[in-house]
C-alpha cells in the first residue's frame, strides 16, 4: 500500500478498534527490534521507510540481526502475537498456495505457522491471486480450523464475498468465534484458527473483472521472472493498477471491516476468559485444585495451562513430585474433659513437624481422652 494511504489506513484501523473496547498493536520489526505496539512516530516512520523487509519466519532473525526493518507477514505476526500473548490478529488475506503451486511448490509460510500456533486470524480469506481450493486442503491438513463469518457458509475471496467453496465451519457472530477461539485454548491445541471475513457488499468488486487483472498480472510476473515472496506484492499492485485503484479502495475498505470484527472477538475472548464460565463444557475430571501455570511452551498436551508473563529467561524450570510433612499434635494438658457434645475449651498442646522419611504411619499419639474405659490411639497427618 503507498505512502500516505498506508499510514491513513493503519490509523484508521487502529481506531476502529478502540472504539471496540480493544487495544490495538500493530506489530513491525524497526532497525532490528521487534515491536509490538507502534506509536504513532513508529507508524509514521514504517510508512516512509526505504527497503523494508517483508518478514517472515525465515526472515525475522536475520532482519534483526543486521538491524533493519521488516514489515511482518501473517506468518511472522503470528509469532509476535504468540510472544506478546495476544490471541487474535487481524490482517486483510492471508498466504496460500499460489497458482501453479502444485509444480512451482510455491506455498506461503502463512499456512504452516497457522498450524503450530494458537492465534485466531480474522481476514477476508485466501487472497484471490492464489489457488483458493489447495490453500483450503493445505489448511485442512495442518489442522487448522476454517470459519466463514456471518449468514453464509461461502469462504470468500479477498476481493469479492464468494470463491465458489465452503468454509469447513460457520460463525455467526463475534460471540460465537470467541467460543470457538476459547474452546481451541481449554483444549491445549497446539493449531490456529482462521476466521474467514467477506469484503461487505457495497465495496466487493466484479468476480469477471479481477480475475482477468489477475491472469494478465500473472503473465507479466511469468515474464519478468519475478519468484518467491516478490510474487504476492508484485501481483496486488498489477491487479490495482489494472483496475484502476479500485481494487486498493477494496482492500482498505476490507481492512477496517475485518479491524472491526476482530476486535469485536477479542472482546468477547476476553470476557469469557474472565468469567471461566465454560469449563462445565469441559468434563475431564475438574478438581477444585489450581492447576500448575507455566511459560513453558507445550507442543503436547499436558494438564497445565500456560501463564502470564515471567522475569525468569536463563532457562526453563519443570518440577516434578511433591513435598511431605509430618505434624504431630499432642495435648499436653492433663485434665482433659469428656462432653456430650464433645466441644473442648482451647487447651495447652504442643506440634513437632517431622521430615523425615513418612511411609504412610502416625509417629506419635494425638491425645487420651478422659472418661473412656480404655485409651484410643488416634493420629493426625497432612
Amino acid at each position: 500500500m503507498p505512502y500516505p494511504k498506508n499510514l491513513e489506513t493503519a490509523f484508521q484501523v487502529e481506531e476502529v478498534i478502540r472504539e471496540k473496547g480493544a487495544i490495538p498493536a500493530t506489530i513491525a520489526i524497526l532497525k532490528g527490534q521487534l515491536t509490538v505496539g507502534l506509536s504513532k512516530t513508529q507508524l509514521e516512520y514504517l510508512a516512509k521507510a526505504k527497503g523494508v523487509i517483508k518478514a517472515s519466519r525465515r526472515d525475522m532473525a536475520p532482519v534483526m540481526a543486521k538491524k533493519m526493518d521488516g514489515a511482518t507477514t501473517v506468518a511472522g505476526t503470528i509469532i509476535a502475537s504468540e510472544l506478546a500473548c495476544i490471541p487474535v490478529f487481524v490482517t486483510g488475506g492471508i498466504g496460500g498456495v499460489h497458482r501453479e503451486g502444485h509444480n512451482t511448490m510455491d506455498v506461503s509460510a502463512d499456512l504452516t505457522e497457522l498450524g503450530r500456533s494458537r492465534t485466531l486470524v480474522v481476514c477476508s480469506g485466501v487472497k484471490s491471486i492464489l489457488d483458493i481450493g489447495r490453500t483450503l486442503e493445505y489448511l485442512e491438513t495442518q489442522g487448522v480450523t476454517v470459519c466463514s463469518f456471518g449468514d453464509s457458509q461461502d469462504f470468500p475471496a479477498f476481493y469479492t464475498t464468494r470463491s465458489g467453496f465452503k468454509a469447513p465451519y460457520q460463525a455467526s457472530d463475534a460471540t460465537q468465534a470467541a467460543k470457538i477461539l476459547y474452546s481451541s485454548h481449554k483444549l491445549q491445541l497446539s493449531s490456529g484458527i482462521v476466521v474467514a471475513v467477506p469484503i461487505p457488499v457495497e465495496h466487493a468488486m466484479d468476480e469477471n473483472k479481477i480475475e482477468a487483472a489477475i491472469k494478465s498480472a500473472l503473465v507479466d510476473a511469468n515474464k519478468l521472472g519475478i519468484q518467491g515472496k516478490e510474487v504476492t506484492p508484485f501481483l496486488l499492485a498489477a491487479v490495482s493498477k489494472a483496475t484502476g485503484g479500485e481494487s486498493l479502495a477494496a482492500n482498505i475498505a476490507l481492512i477496517k471491516n475485518n479491524a472491526r470484527i476482530g476486535a469485536d472477538i477479542a472482546v468477547h475472548f476476553q470476557k469469557l476468559r474472565n468469567a471461566g464460565d465454560f469449563d462445565k463444557d469441559f468434563n475431564i475430571g475438574n478438581t477444585k485444585t489450581r492447576k500448575c501455570k507455566t511459560d513453558t511452551k507445550r507442543q503436547y498436551h499436558t494438564c497445565a495451562e500456560t501463564g502470564g508473563n515471567s522475569n525468569v529467561d536463563n532457562g526453563d524450570v519443570l518440577v516434578v513430585g511433591g513435598s511431605n510433612v509430618d505434624r504431630t499434635f499432642r495435648i499436653i494438658e492433663g485434665n482433659v474433659r469428656h462432653t456430650r457434645y464433645r466441644k473442648y475449651n482451647n487447651m495447652e498442646g504442643e506440634m513437632k513437624a517431622d521430615f523425615d522419611k513418612i511411609e504412610g504411619r502416625f509417629r506419635q499419639y494425638v491425645g487420651e481422652v478422659a472418661g473412656f474405659e480404655k485409651k484410643k490411639k488416634s493420629g493426625y497427618n497432612n
